[in-house]
């Protein structure tokens, strides 16, 4: 089902004392001195294995995550097209530098 350079969305859940702008389902803890929430996390895909993906997270980490996990899904059309400056850049082949950083780096 996924495919390295696949784009994904992950709903992490969170609790914390200020929730974010990106915030969504917003619930007071019970003893009142903080929130749980969740927030969509926008990831490409690395490597797919037997039952794992790894991912690259816009900071530039991996991460390995299930590919049963229901937090998990591919990103829709529209989210690719209207949200593409949340995912991270695309994977790019380090080993040769580009023509730029090879006049920047001489």
């Amino acid at each position: 089902m996924y495919q390295p350079g696949d784009r994904v969305i992950y709903v992490a859940e969170k609790h914390g004392p200020h929730p974010g702008p990106r915030a969504e389902a917003v619930q007071p803890e019970t003893n009142g001195e903080g929130y749980s929430y969740r927030v969509k996390k926008f990831w490409v895909v690395l490597e797919v294995l037997d039952d794992s993906l790894v991912v690259r997270t816009r900071r530039g980490k991996q991460r390995s995550v299930a590919t049963n996990d229901p937090r998990l899904r591919p990103a829709k059309w529209w989210e690719k097209l209207l949200l593409s400056s949340r995912f991270p850049d695309q994977p790019q082949d380090r080993e040769e530098p580009s023509e730029g950083q090879r006049v920047a780096a001489g």
